[in-house]
């Protein structure tokens, strides 16, 4: 049995990027923090947003024992977690994300670094199925990703720049936002999409983030879903008009997020504030990967 705390970090993630539905992600500047102990049983205890059962079923532990079972172990340590999550939940900030990610990272690191980073790419994209929330999570950053092949690749990140994020107050839970997408799309509505996904890379690659405005324009699943964001068209409308970059809907929703340049920051808040209601604004830079470390077991 191991003779050390582990301590985690994972950041927030937005995935989608407006165009780049299930392909395209960032990390921000929130983390998920995590520490294990070695225990006879699982324990979690959960501090931070929102409600989490103290249950072995919770998903740190389940990332944590697929990351085993990837590494061919059927019977790994207990542990004992302390997790405290700033991560709103349910508001498409990639809160699963990072607790599959904290947990597959948990077991590499007692593994030895078997894994690596990306081992834990692999093992939580299968798991979690959402590659633009899970590769940013580990990797930090702008990332393009997607599942099957499982790859992940960073993108280059502007300097200079902040997400604004609108958080309303209510949840819209992944399932209820998955279904109100169509089986189907008009094969212009595809083009569309594939153009503009391709804007971001080519943008950020090359400074041009004036061409952000178009790349984040989407057709394929934010006009979907707008019946379960109230005022969400308007709010887009206005956040461009106080001077945005880029502006989409974080993951599934409902979180509305504007890549901003510091001057821009106290305007698009204030032309967030009729979609927020009584949620809350967030001003934060680009996030850093998942990072772990080892000390000596203190008492708790």
């Amino acid at each position: 049995m191991f003779d050390q705390t582990l301590y985690v970090q994972v950041p927030a993630t937005l995935a989608n990027l407006g165009s780049g539905f299930d392909a395209l992600g960032v990390a921000l500047d929130l983390y998920l923090e995590v520490s294990a102990q070695p225990a006879t049983r699982d324990q979690l205890h959960y501090t931070g947003q929102g409600h989490v059962p103290n249950t072995p079923d919770n998903l740190i532990h389940q990332g944590y024992r697929a990351a085993w079972q990837a590494l061919g172990e059927a019977h790994p340590p207990h542990l004992a977690i302390w997790a405290h999550n700033p991560i709103p939940l349910a508001r498409g900030m990639g809160s699963s994300s990072a607790a599959l990610v904290a947990g597959a990272a948990l077991a590499d690191a007692l593994s030895g670094g078997r894994l690596g980073l990306d081992g834990v790419f692999r093992v939580t994209a299968a798991l979690e199925g959402h590659p633009d929330n899970v590769g940013p999570a580990v990797y930090g950053g702008f990332v393009a990703a997607l599942a099957d092949p499982p790859l992940a690749l960073p993108l280059p990140a502007p300097q200079g720049v902040c997400f604004v994020l609108g958080v309303p107050a209510y949840e819209v839970p992944t399932p209820l936002a998955r279904a109100a997408l169509p089986q189907r799309i008009p094969y212009a509505d595809a083009v569309y999409n594939l153009a503009r996904s391709a804007l971001w890379p080519a943008a950020l690659y090359s400074g041009r983030l004036e061409a952000l405005r178009e790349a984040a324009k989407d057709r394929l699943h934010q006009p979907y879903r707008a019946h379960l964001m109230p005022g969400l068209e308007a709010a887009l409308e206005r956040v461009y008009q106080a001077g945005a970059l880029a502006a989409f809907v974080g993951g599934a929703g409902p979180t509305l997020a504007a890549l901003a340049r510091p001057e821009q920051i106290e305007a698009i808040r204030q032309a967030m504030q009729a979609y927020v209601g009584e949620g809350s604004t967030l001003v934060l830079g680009l996030g850093e990967g998942l990072r772990w470390k080892a000390a000596s077991v203190p008492s708790h």
